[in-house]
């Protein structure tokens, strides 16, 4: 009998053991975006789906808010290695491949369908290809949105309803350009320091899609949206080569498809909450204005010169892609 009890109990410690076992991998996620945007949310999911997939081998640690830093420092971070995947702006990689920028084109894209039809297809693949090399996996597009412009001062209808606008931009060469060419005083800034940038009149005005005017709370500090809606813009799941290089095939499969279901869902609440996120800016304060094809048109007219001029720096390969794809 004794040794029946101590069989039982052995077998109760073994299991006991194996069950808080530490485990094999880690996997830090890191987001400029609050708990409460689709993003989190999707990957709050991710992380749910990888341990229980996993059984616990992989443990995924999640870092909203910028915890980690900027959308660059988080991309620095999977580089080297610190960080083993982010969710950042795809134009925050434009310092490591230039080309990136091509979905930074003012007026790519006109439809949703259009952009992710994009970079699922011929042109993602080669963006993907031109990131691996710099260390980089790239495991899914998600939706950031279509762009509008915020500010302080009055409603944008027309090129000249910029002019003098001292705008934040992103540190992004094709997106200072593009509004230089409008008449605007673009101002590169972290999303860190801009709300207090508005708040102090450091800057006039900002650009973001109605998910980040709502999650940056930009309608406390800014008067009208124009929806100028002059680029679609993507986030982009990537993770560091090395490291999934490096997990057993069986865990890379539980990772690699746990981040496209992240996408997937991501993308459809995006597409779902749009509206939701609309109405609650404009009902705390913000007046909208719409502008029709019509109206879009000088706004492209005047921003034909930045295809030109980052030619150069994009290739031809790539700029033969996007005309073939631009809708």
């Amino acid at each position: 009998m004794k040794k029946i009890l101590a069989a039982v109990m052995f077998m109760v410690i073994m299991a006991a053991g194996a069950a808080s076992a530490a485990p094999e991998y880690k996997i830090k996620v890191a987001y400029i975006s609050s708990e409460s945007h689709p993003t989190a949310q999707a990957m709050t999911g991710f992380a749910k789906d990888v341990d229980s997939a996993s059984k616990g081998r992989i443990k995924v640690e999640l870092y909203p808010n910028g915890q980690l830093g900027s959308d660059r420092e988080l991309c620095e971070g999977v580089q080297m290695g610190t960080i083993q995947m982010v969710v950042s702006s795809t134009s925050a990689l434009a310092g490591f491949d230039k080309r990136i920028q091509v979905l930074d084109l003012p007026y790519l894209f006109t439809t949703r369908k259009a952009a992710f039809d994009a970079v699922d297809g011929e042109l993602g693949k080669k963006l993907n290809s031109y990131l691996e090399k710099k260390g980089f996996l790239v495991l899914g597009y998600q939706e950031n949105g279509f762009r509008h412009v915020t500010n302080s001062k009055r409603p944008i209808k027309t090129p000249a309803d910029l002019k003098g606008l001292k705008i934040r931009t992103m540190e992004n060469p094709m997106h200072i350009a593009f509004f230089k060419e409008l008449g605007a005083n673009p101002t590169p800034m972290s999303w860190g320091e801009l709300y207090t940038a508005l708040q102090q009149g450091t800057v006039d005005a900002q650009e973001n899609p109605y998910a980040m005017i709502d999650d940056g709370k930009f309608y406390e500090v800014q008067k009208y949206v124009s929806e100028t809606g002059h680029l679609f813009s993507y986030e982009i799941i990537i993770a560091n080569k090395k490291f999934m290089e490096k997990l057993p095939a069986d865990l890379r499969k539980i990772v690699d498809d746990a981040a496209h279901r992240a996408v997937m869902a991501q993308r459809a609440r995006m597409e779902k909450e749009e509206a939701v996120f609309k109405a609650k800016v404009t009902k705390t304060g913000l007046k909208a204005n719409t502008l029709t094809p019509e109206q879009k048109k000088p706004f492209v007219d005047a921003t034909k010169k930045v295809y030109s001029q980052f030619e150069k720096d994009l290739g031809k390969e790539i700029m033969d892609i996007a005309k073939k794809v631009q809708k």
